[in-house]
């Protein structure tokens, strides 16, 4: 697939514009990868990138169904076992429409698959999207929004989902942030009801390590700001305050998955059953959700 490549004194990044504006990599002026390593050859899904975009949603729906506006609305389960997952434009074509050296932006329009011979969208609203990726200095800035395209109001979420390169120099990094809550879930890794206070084992408001633990945890109550740090080098995420959740999920092929979202799992139901704290969103007809996050390099890339 063609890639768009920009790049700057300290970070390279390419994106595959025809698989959901995903990043294909990110790499420091030395070539040290700061997202997971991925073979070109063998990415045929954005599960398969270093990182992707989650729009109109983020994470799981259960049953792939939820009622909103007086109305039970059904979509396409996407996973084996009947959830619709990680929102519909992460496989799909989108646009570049500038790039200039260290700018890269591309806009997505569902309209675009209506009545197409592929699966049409996923989503029973109308919606326009826009990312754009931009390096400076020691930066890489990712801002996305999500505009209601439609006549009627939509609920609307969404996230990022980067794989971080976890080992440098066969050094496991601390992770740290200040996040107060997360959610008890059951086999399908869906909230069981709302936040709770953390417990030791959960809580990484200090430096630690995250060693032969696996994690696929959601986290809120965050403060937006996330540290890897191997000592001599450190990574740092910072969210706008949209994204006030954070998933937390140890990938299988070792990378880590730091992933700044705007609602909790499954908020679409948790909110309909009077759950608060879901963040989740509405947009009438004209409104656009939108925030950056930013990743900063520190130290000796």
């Amino acid at each position: 697939m063609r890639t768009g490549t920009i790049a700057g004194q300290a970070l390279t990044l390419e994106v595959l514009p025809a698989l959901g504006a995903s990043v294909l990599g990110l790499r420091a002026a030395s070539g040290r990868p700061v997202l997971r390593v991925v073979d070109p050859a063998r990415v045929e899904t954005s599960s398969q990138s270093a990182c992707f975009v989650m729009l109109p949603y983020a994470n799981r729906i259960a049953g792939a169904r939820f009622p909103f506006g007086g109305e039970e609305v059904q979509l396409r389960p996407t996973t084996k076992d009947g959830l619709a997952q990680h929102g519909d434009v992460r496989n799909r074509p989108w646009r570049v429409e500038r790039v200039t050296d260290a700018h890269l932006r591309a806009t997505f329009d569902s309209r675009d698959f209506l009545g197409t011979d592929g699966p049409g969208m996923n989503w029973p609203w109308v919606f326009t999207a826009l990312v754009e990726y931009r390096l400076h200095g020691p930066h890489l800035d990712t801002t996305v929004s999500l505009t209601n395209a439609d006549s009627r109001e939509m609920p609307a979420g969404m996230g990022l989902h980067p794989y971080l390169a976890r080992m440098h120099g066969g050094v496991d990094p601390t992770l740290t942030f200040d996040a107060a809550l997360t959610y008890d879930t059951d086999g399908q890794m869906l909230p069981t009801g709302p936040a709770r206070p953390l417990r030791p084992e959960e809580d990484f408001r200090v430096p630690t390590a995250i060693g032969e633990r696996t994690f696929d945890r959601v986290y809120t109550a965050w403060d937006g700001v996330l540290r890897l740090d191997w000592g001599t080098r450190a990574l740092v995420l910072t969210a706008d305050p949209v994204y006030s959740h954070l998933t937390v999920f140890t990938a299988p092929d070792g990378s880590l998955a730091l992933e700044p979202v705007s609602h909790a799992t499954n908020a679409l139901n948790l909110a309909a059953q009077g759950v608060g704290g879901t963040d989740l969103k509405t947009l009438v007809p004209g409104q656009t959700l939108a925030g950056t996050v930013r990743l900063t390099l520190e130290g000796e890339w």
